[in-house]
């Protein structure tokens, strides 16, 4: 993505953010189990999340609504297949593991940072609630969010504009009083469109989404938060 002028965030009052691949990190869960998995490991995690978006999207589009845990353990089902590991011991093992993924470690200075600085904090995820608890409570990180918002409550997955409407409804703003981080170039598109302005955070050096709207900063992770908002 080119290079952008600093955005003035001076409007934003709410700080949102996705969790998986945002906050928490979607490998860690087989990272923990290179040792049973062996070589397998990455490339189960790579189809492992590949195919937990595609049945959020899917779901969403036949109407057919299942909560992350279960969309998320239905993925991990054919991620062990497509890689040719059959273990149900292991399965329940590595679904453990994503209940508490780690953080990525500059996650609760930053957060930190924002609280300080007078932001209110949020996730917004796809996950069910109870997921999100257990791995913000994992990663100590309860004190440092006012709320954890999820799509349980439309049953309906990003990109759909409702689910960004959750944030305005919870802290009475206008989308453009949000700024919205992900991690998920997708994700960053919709959050835009519907008028966040948003922050991708480009982990994975990934190419920019041809969709209709457009983050208005890239980072590569989020220590680079507090400085766009002066803290």
């Amino acid at each position: 993505m080119p290079a952008m002028p600093p955005p003035d965030l001076s409007s934003v009052r709410v700080c949102v953010f996705d969790a998986y691949g945002t906050l928490f990190d979607v490998a860690s869960a087989a990272r923990h189990l290179q040792t049973d998995l062996g070589d397998a490991w990455a490339p189960l995690s790579e189809i492992w999340r590949t195919k937990q978006l595609q049945y959020t999207w899917l779901r969403s589009l036949m109407g057919r609504y299942a909560d992350f845990h279960q969309v998320t353990r239905e993925a991990l089902a054919y991620a062990m297949e497509s890689v040719g590991v059959s273990d149900p011991a292991l399965a329940d093992r590595l679904m453990d593991l994503y209940e508490r993924l780690d953080a990525y470690p500059e996650v609760p200075d930053v957060l930190r940072a924002l609280k300080d600085g007078g932001k209110q904090t949020a996730i917004l995820s796809n996950g069910s609630p109870g997921m999100l608890r257990s791995a913000v409570e994992a990663a100590g990180l309860g004190a440092l969010l006012d709320d954890q918002l999820s799509v349980d409550t439309l049953q309906v997955y990003k990109p759909h504009p409702d689910v960004y409407a959750l944030a305005t409804s919870r802290f009475g703003v206008a989308p453009e009083e949000v700024a919205f981080f992900s991690s998920n170039g997708w994700d960053a598109a919709g959050a835009a469109s519907f008028g966040f302005r948003v922050v991708w955070v480009n982990r994975f050096d990934q190419g920019v989404e041809r969709l209709p709207a457009r983050p208005e900063v890239e980072l590569t992770d989020l220590r680079g938060v507090p400085a766009l908002f002066g803290l």
